[in-house]
C-alpha cells in the first residue's frame, strides 16, 4: 500500500536476508504516499521463466483443490495437501497462515499484530483502524475477513483493520503469495504489501515499500503492483496495472496475488500470470535500489483518500477483504 489457516512450517532463522524474528520498531509508520495509478512499461524480461511459474501456480492450486475464483467453500482438501508437503515446484514453504479457527476469533497473535488509529495514515483515509473482531476475524471456514464498516467510532465515520507481521515475520528474498477476494464499490482500498523492517530508523520511503496488490473500488477489474523508495515514491512510485480480461471483476471471486523477489529483480503475478518485472535499471537516474534487507507484510482495507476517492451515494457497507491464506516461500 502506498504508505500507503495457521501452520508454522519451520522455526524461522533470524540471520541474513532470511526470516527475521527481531523485535524491530513498532508503532505508527511514517506517512504513506499515494500510488501512481498509471501504468509503466516493463523494462526487462523475467529472470524466471513465466511459463514455469504459471505451471507452478496451477500445480499448487490443483494439488490443494483450490479454485482461483468463485466461492471460498471448505478448505479441508487444501489443508490436507499442504500438510502432506505438496507445494510449488522449485520453492519450499517456510511460513504460512491458513486462517483456521472458530468463527469470530482473532487471527493468530504469533503471526499478526494490529496497527490502530484514525490519523489518515498519510493518505487522508477516513477509517479508524481497530483490533476488534468486528473488523478482523476468522470466519470458521479457513478465511480471514477484514471488514470495513460505516459507523461512528473515535471521531471517524468508518472502521476497518490493518494487520502486520512486523516483529513476527521479517523476511528477505523469496516468494510471497496470498489468495484473496477483494471488496467492491467507490471508496474502498484493499492492499497486500510490504515495508522494510528498518522503517523505524530509516523512515519512509528510504526503508522501501513493495505493494504486491492494491485495488481501488472504482477500478473493479484492475490491480496495481508498485515499488516505492527514495526519489520514487508516492505519485512517482514505479508501478504497473493488471486488468482482468473481458471486464471481469476481482470482487467476483478469489484470486492469487504473488510476488517473487531476488537480489536484482522483483516480479508480480496474478493467478500465475507474470505481468510486471522491475530491476535496478528501472529506477530514476541516481536513485537507490533499497530492496536488499528484510521486509514485513501488511494486510489492510482502507476507506477513502485522494486516490480511491471517498465513498459516495453508490457505496454500500460493510465491505470485506477475504483472505484464504498467506504463504512465504524460499527457493529450493
Amino acid at each position: 500500500m502506498t504508505q500507503r489457516r495457521f501452520v508454522l512450517i519451520a522455526w524461522l532463522s533470524c540471520s541474513g536476508l532470511g526470516l527475521g524474528c527481531s523485535s524491530s520498531p513498532t508503532g505508527a509508520h511514517a506517512s504513506d504516499g499515494a500510488v501512481a495509478s498509471g501504468s509503466t512499461a516493463d523494462a526487462s524480461p523475467s529472470t524466471r521463466d513465466a511459463a514455469q511459474v504459471m505451471h507452478a501456480d496451477a500445480a499448487l492450486d490443483a494439488a490443494h483443490g483450490v479454485q482461483v475464483s468463485g466461492d471460498a467453500g471448505a478448505n479441508t482438501t487444501a489443508d490436507a495437501a499442504l500438510d502432506a508437503g505438496s507445494g510449488l515446484p522449485g520453492w519450499k514453504l517456510v511460513w504460512n497462515d491458513e486462517f483456521e479457527g472458530a468463527t469470530g476469533t482473532s487471527p493468530d497473535a504469533t503471526h499478526w499484530g494490529f496497527e490502530t488509529g484514525g490519523t489518515g495514515w498519510g493518505n487522508n483515509e477516513l477509517e479508524f483502524y481497530t483490533a476488534r473482531p468486528e473488523n478482523a476475524s476468522l470466519d470458521g471456514q479457513g478465511n480471514l475477513v477484514i471488514t470495513a464498516r460505516k459507523e461512528a467510532y473515535m471521531g471517524r465515520d468508518y472502521t476497518s483493520a490493518r494487520m502486520t507481521t512486523q516483529g513476527k515475520l521479517e523476511h528477505g528474498y523469496g516468494r510471497y503469495e496470498a489468495r484473496m477476494r477483494v471488496p467492491q464499490g467507490q471508496g474502498v482500498w484493499p492492499a497486500f504489501w510490504m515495508l522494510g523492517m528498518d522503517i523505524g530508523s530509516a523512515g519512509w520511503p528510504t526503508c522501501g515499500e513493495i505493494d504486491i496488490m492494491e485495488n481501488i473500488g472504482k477500478e473493479p477489474s484492475t490491480v496495481h503492483g508498485t515499488l516505492h523508495g527514495p526519489g520514487y515514491s508516492g505519485d512517482n512510485g514505479i508501478a504497473k496495472a493488471f486488468d482482468l480480461p473481458g471486464g471481469a471483476k476481482f470482487a467476483d471471486g478469489f484470486h492469487v496475488f504473488a510476488l517473487e523477489w531476488e537480489a536484482a529483480a522483483v516480479r508480480w503475478y496474478v493467478d500465475g500470470a507474470l505481468y510486471e518485472t522491475r530491476t535496478p535499471s528501472d529506477l530514476p537516474a541516481g536513485k537507490t535500489w533499497v530492496y536488499d534487507h528484510p521486509f514485513f507484510l501488511i494486510l489492510n482495507l482502507a476507506v477513502g483518500g485522494p486516490w480511491p476517492g471517498n465513498p459516495d451515494g453508490s457505496s454500500v457497507f460493510p465491505q470485506t477483504l477475504t483472505v484464504d491464506y498467506v504463504r512465504v516461500y524460499e527457493p529450493n
